[in-house]
C-alpha cells in the first residue's frame, strides 16, 4: 500500500497537515508522499493538472489518498477515475466550491479576471500573493459531483465551524453514498486544533 497526501489550494507540502501528518506515518515505519501541486506553476493551476500530476505517480500497488480542501475534491475524483485507489481520507473538502469561492470577490475585479487579467491570490506556502489566471474556473465548471459514484471506502472530516467551505456540502456528499462515513469535528476549515483526532480516525479507517 502506497499513501499520498494532497494538500490545498495555495498551500503547499510544507503545510501544518502535511508536515504533521508525515511525522505521524513517520512514527509507524510508513512513507507518507506529498506531492507539490503547484508544480513552480500556481498561476496555471486547475483541477484537471493536479488530477494528471497524481495520476502520474501511481502504479499497480494500492493506493490510500488523503486530501485537504482542494486536495480532497482532486482526491475524490482520482479515486473515481482510477483503479489503484484503496480508500480515500477527505479533511474539509472543497465540494461545490465555485459556489463558495466565487461570492468572496468583488464583482469588478471577476470581470478583471474573467476577461483575462490574472488575480492575486495570498499563496501561504511562500508568505505572499501569486498570480492566477481563470483557467482554475473555466476547468471546475466542467466537473459534476454527482458524477461521483464509484462506491470505494471514503472517510470524510469536516468541522463543523467551517468558514470556507460548510459542512452542508459534506453531509449532502455523505447522503446518498452509503459507503462514505462523515466525522463532523468541533473545528474550522484548518482542523488544526484536531490533530489528534485526525489521526486516530485514519489509523482506525485504514487499520494502521
Amino acid at each position: 500500500m502506497k499513501y499520498f497526501y494532497l494538500h490545498g489550494f495555495a498551500s503547499s507540502p510544507r503545510s501544518t497537515k502535511a508536515r504533521q501528518l508525515c511525522d505521524r506515518f513517520r512514527s509507524i515505519h510508513l512513507s507518507l508522499e506529498v506531492p507539490d501541486l503547484n508544480q513552480n506553476d500556481f498561476p496555471h493551476l486547475t483541477l484537471t493538472r493536479q488530477i494528471q500530476q497524481v495520476k502520474s505517480l501511481l502504479h499497480d500497488e494500492p493506493v490510500t489518498l488523503i486530501g485537504s480542501s482542494f486536495g480532497g475534491l482532486t482526491a475524490a475524483w482520482i479515486a473515481e477515475q482510477c483503479d489503484q485507489i484503496d480508500r480515500v481520507v477527505l479533511l474539509a473538502p472543497a465540494f461545490n466550491y465555485l459556489n463558495h469561492w466565487l461570492p468572496a470577490f468583488d464583482p469588478s475585479d471577476l470581470e478583471r479576471w474573467r476577461s483575462g487579467v490574472p488575480i492575486l491570490i495570498y499563496h501561504y506556502g511562500i508568505g505572499g500573493s501569486l498570480p492566477l489566471n481563470y483557467d482554475i474556473v473555466s476547468d471546475l465548471k466542467n466537473y459534476d459531483e454527482a458524477q461521483i459514484k464509484k462506491p470505494i471506502p471514503t472517510l470524510v472530516l469536516h468541522g463543523v465551524h467551517d468558514e470556507v467551505i460548510p459542512i452542508a456540502q459534506s453531509r449532502l456528499y455523505v447522503k446518498d453514498r452509503s459507503w462514505v462515513n462523515l466525522i463532523e469535528l468541533d473545528s474550522d476549515h484548518s482542523l488544526v486544533n484536531q490533530e489528534a483526532q485526525i489521526w486516530q480516525a485514519i489509523q482506525e479507517f485504514c487499520s494502521l
